[in-house]
């Protein structure tokens, strides 16, 4: 399968030695899709201690707390997923609310101060 899922811990960041195999996929939309499913778990998860009360609360445990999935392509087209603007994007869809500092963006996204569409 040309797709792998490895899944680092936020918890442990920058240490590799938590970092595990999720699966692999025949195609990017199937390893996209299992990556929002990796962050959206944890989300249903942390809403239950947490509560839907606030975006930013929600956000800061995802940082500390969450699973932070991404792909590797074995033999195609790299396929990028950013776990984190992901869950950002999701804190303020699930409680309506928005985070205070802002979403989470990289500079691909069009919201964001440097993004160059010609890049």
């Amino acid at each position: 399968m040309p797709y792998v899922i490895l899944v680092d811990d936020n918890y442990h960041h920058m240490d590799s030695s938590y970092r595990c195999r999720d699966g692999e996929f025949a195609t990017a939309e199937e390893a996209f899709a299992r990556c929002r499913q990796i962050v959206d778990e944890y989300l249903d998860d942390a809403e239950k201690i947490e509560g839907r009360e606030s975006a930013t609360r929600l956000w800061e445990s995802y940082k500390m707390f969450g699973e932070d999935p991404f792909i590797v392509a074995t033999d195609e087209t790299p396929a990028s997923f950013s776990a984190w603007c992901y869950a950002s994007q999701r804190c303020e869809e699930r409680t309506g609310d928005r985070i205070v500092g802002g979403r989470y963006l990289t500079r691909d996204d069009p919201e964001h101060e440097d993004y160059d569409p010609m890049r």
